[in-house]
């Protein structure tokens, strides 16, 4: 249904131009081991935090493979495993945790974890954990860090509303995201009206006006096109009142079962490296560009890492750690695959979401990192 004219969203009219790293949003850092010590290129040497028992129960399930979302890119699911690594962290709980980089097939990654070649996965948002399922993929999620789409919609500044889409061009990288076609929905835009084409990662194809319209993410497209100092309108979904979530990790509901202290303390050791990167975003950047090795652009991976871990700050409640699952929230997300017709019917959610694990690790909004 269209919003009333008079409740309808102005776009965020951006005048590009480059970009310093926005500044850290403040985080209470929880005491660790090795706090207060300055950062090295070696890995922090951090004590063990559990007990013994359940450090011989961890050590015992073996490697536990992770597979990120997309290669090493400091995207918020992805640098907390990487600074979790670096850092000892997992170490702390006793898990030998193997990181293997992802190709951007989210849903292939969720396809291993369903086959027990991975153990976890980051999911882009909650909606793909109903889909990895409607396809036959055994998986669910167990932290949702952002609950705001991460998707949006870049158009030329001629485009004052939604509607001036029609008879336009737009770009995506694969798929028209499900808030973003739910946004042109709500405003009543005839999708017939509009050719939809993939045009793959360079964002450049919307300046030199190939496309009329680019899906991106709000974390990565707007800094790339403010290096190249252009001008564009940015319209986000939440402000058509969609709802979204980005940061999702997931794994086997069965072996979370047969194993779940290392699923806690998996969870336990990432929202410790969350916390810790709020504050020294640099320094766990910089892990991930030693896994990378070469060709990883420091500088906008920081402001990948920025825009993100701010967008989690702003989207959770006081009273709800990060990585809190709100299956309300995930209704409505969900809502929006059965009406563009991506999902035939709304599943039971509670099957495919256990906050337990999450739960479990946190003592109300604090993650429990407790001493020897």
């Amino acid at each position: 249904m269209a919003l009333p004219p008079a409740s309808l969203p102005r776009p965020r009219i951006r005048l590009a131009r480059p970009a310093a790293a926005a500044a850290l949003a403040s985080a209470l850092l929880l005491t660790t081991a090795c706090a207060g010590e300055e950062a090295t290129e070696e890995p922090a040497d951090v004590a063990t935090v559990i007990d013994e028992e359940r450090c011989e129960t961890n050590r015992a399930a073996g490697p536990v493979t992770y597979i990120t979302g997309y290669q090493y890119q400091a995207s918020v699911s992805i640098l907390e495993a990487v600074a979790a690594d670096a850092l000892g962290f997992f170490d702390a709980v006793c898990l030998d945790v193997e990181i293997q980089p992802g190709t951007g097939d989210t849903i292939g990654n969720s396809q291993l974890v369903s086959a027990g070649t991975a153990h976890f996965t980051s999911l882009g948002n909650e909606a793909e954990v109903l889909q990895a399922n409607d396809a036959g993929h055994d998986v669910i999620g167990i932290s949702t860090y952002g609950h705001v789409p991460i998707a949006t919609l870049l158009t030329g500044t001629g485009i004052e509303e939604l509607g001036d889409l029609e008879g336009t061009t737009l770009g995506h990288k694969g798929m028209l995201p499900a808030p973003l076609e739910a946004m042109l929905v709500a405003d009543g835009v005839d999708m017939d009206a509009i050719e939809i084409v993939e045009v793959g990662y360079d964002p450049s194809v919307l300046p030199r006006d190939q496309v009329q319209a680019l899906t991106g993410f709000r974390s990565n497209e707007p800094f790339l096109l403010a290096d190249m100092d252009e001008e564009y309108n940015e319209w986000l979904p939440e402000d058509y009142g969609v709802v979204g979530s980005f940061g999702v990790m997931a794994t086997h509901p069965e072996w979370a079962q047969e194993n779940p202290t290392v699923v806690e303390d998996y969870l336990r050791a990432i929202a410790q490296a969350f916390s810790y990167c709020q504050e020294n975003g640099e320094e766990c950047v910089g892990y991930a560009a030693e896994l990378a090795e070469s060709g990883y652009d420091v500088d906008h991976n920081l402001r990948v890492w920025n825009a993100e871990h701010e967008l989690v700050t702003s989207s959770t409640p006081d009273d709800a750690p990060p990585g809190y699952i709100d299956l309300n929230l995930t209704e409505a997300e969900g809502e929006t695959l059965v009406d563009n017709g991506q999902l035939d019917e709304l599943p039971d959610l509670e099957p495919l979401f256990d906050p337990r694990y999450l739960e479990a690790v946190h003592v109300a909004t604090e993650v429990s990192w407790p001493a020897e």
